[in-house]
């Protein structure tokens, strides 16, 4: 049977395989079974608001308590949250239902280890085979050893209170307007909450979550209304989260965007001035700007390139001990405060530089020039290796050889949805949209539904 883990946990449309009850269940049984330490083993849950969320939480309880160990839940809180509550109060997990950046309609689980971190891969496939019946070692708990659900009243609270106490050059943020962006989702409360909290005159979009709206042409990948809410407010930025909390897309006063690949370079400078910048360098994927490869040479600093995927971000700034690391999606990860990538740490984290320089965000993302990149998505009925269409590869080395370089090209399966992601960078925005569409149209002959 084919893996249900993708790059980042199970994820697929609510109440289809895999993401059913069923399955749920038994992903709470096999995920206390492997990580528990102890007869009396804790296990977190944390969700981001779905429809869905409340049946596939209900399942993955069940599931815990029949193996013998306590579901603690969390309600509604960023993803991020649980990897520090599951951490910080020594439980055996956390678990989160979320599918994150994606439409209500499909939803996730996602797992963390007692040190919250995301799971390697070697105890994922140990899960997996439990959970597909591989595996038959697991071994129900006797009606004396079922475990309890009880719900943990001041999760936000604890979280709010780390992200707070980990910053001490924005404990006072009441000179500047904020606008943020919730999504709908898993930030609705506790995002304003701390910022206000810390004394930012503060405006919310998208923080009525209704189980349907989240990410709903709002959040990070729909910056829309921020950008014209930043202009119209005269305020210093927009901050925008996705649907779970663990990412951030930025504007500046004028409502232009600060990618993550801004984020990086930004925060790259800053940290290397204060001389907190560890083993001078810098981790990000492929997916990055040519922009950011550059300024990060000009600055003197290292950088490390990884595959898509905060995993592999994560495994090579742990390997090559890197505290600062992420995507341009704005997931970041700030590894000398937190195990996870995190919107709103990483949102104070932007403010520092931001403070610290007394100018605006328009001119600290100066330090790096973008380049005109174009992202097309093509839907694909299955992932075949796109090199074994000689037509794909044709098309792509044609681009590439026109381009020199001056740009690149990245075609690649995204890990998350059934879609063929194709990424062309150059120097001329015309021309690489031109560019982009050429491999576009291939793929969609050979792959496309």
């Amino acid at each position: 049977m084919e893996s249900i883990f993708g790059t980042d946990g199970i994820r697929a449309k609510a109440n289809q395989y895999p993401i059913i009850p069923e399955v749920a269940v038994n992903v709470g049984r096999a995920v206390a079974a492997v990580l528990k330490t102890n007869n009396r083993s804790r296990i977190f849950i944390g969700k981001d608001g779905r429809l869905s969320g409340d049946m596939l939480e209900a399942a993955l309880a069940s599931g815990i308590c029949s193996a013998g160990a306590d579901a603690c839940l969390a309600g509604i809180i960023p993803t991020p949250a649980i990897a520090y509550l599951a951490r910080a109060n020594k439980a055996d997990a956390g678990i989160v239902v979320s599918a994150s950046h994606n439409p209500f309609e499909d939803n996730g689980i996602k797992i963390f280890s007692s040190q919250g971190y995301k799971l390697d891969k070697a105890i994922e496939e140990r899960i997996e085979k439990m959970v597909l019946g591989d595996d038959k070692s697991f071994i129900p708990a006797s009606a004396r050893q079922v475990g309890t659900v009880s719900s943990v009243a001041d999760a936000e609270e604890q979280y709010a209170r780390f992200l707070k106490a980990g910053l001490e050059k924005t404990k006072d943020l009441k000179n500047l307007r904020l606008v943020l962006d919730c999504s709908n989702g898993a930030t609705s409360t506790v995002a304003p909450r701390v910022f206000s909290e810390l004394g930012a005159d503060v405006t919310m979009l998208a923080n009525k979550p209704d189980g349907k709206n989240i990410n709903e042409d709002c959040g990070s990948q729909h910056i829309e209304s921020m950008q014209q809410e930043v202009r119209k407010k005269g305020a210093d930025t927009g901050l925008a989260f996705d649907g779970d909390g663990d990412r951030l897309i930025a504007v500046d006063e004028n409502g232009d965007p600060i990618t993550g690949d801004h984020i990086l370079a930004i925060c790259a400078m800053h940290l290397k001035q204060a001389g907190m910048l560890k083993n001078n360098l810098v981790v990000s994927t492929v997916m990055s700007n040519v922009g950011l490869i550059n300024a990060l040479k000009e600055m003197g600093i290292r950088h490390i390139v990884t595959d898509v995927g905060d995993r592999y971000v994560l495994d090579a700034m742990r390997k090559n001990g890197a505290v600062l690391g992420g995507e341009d999606s704005g997931h970041m990860i700030f590894l000398d405060h937190h195990t996870s990538g995190d919107g709103i740490m990483t949102a104070l984290r932007l403010l520092e530089p931001m403070l610290a320089a007394g100018e605006p965000l328009s001119s600290l993302r100066r330090i790096i020039t973008v380049y005109p990149q174009v992202l097309k998505n093509v839907r694909v009925t299955t992932k075949t290796d796109i090199y074994k269409f000689p037509e794909i590869a044709d098309a792509i080395k044609s681009v590439e050889n026109h381009l020199g370089d001056q740009g690149r090209v990245l075609v690649r399966y995204s890990g998350t949805q059934p879609l063929c992601r194709i990424m062309v960078e150059g120097p001329d925005p015309d021309e690489t949209r031109r560019l982009c569409q050429d491999i576009v149209d291939v793929v969609s002959e050979k792959l496309g539904e």
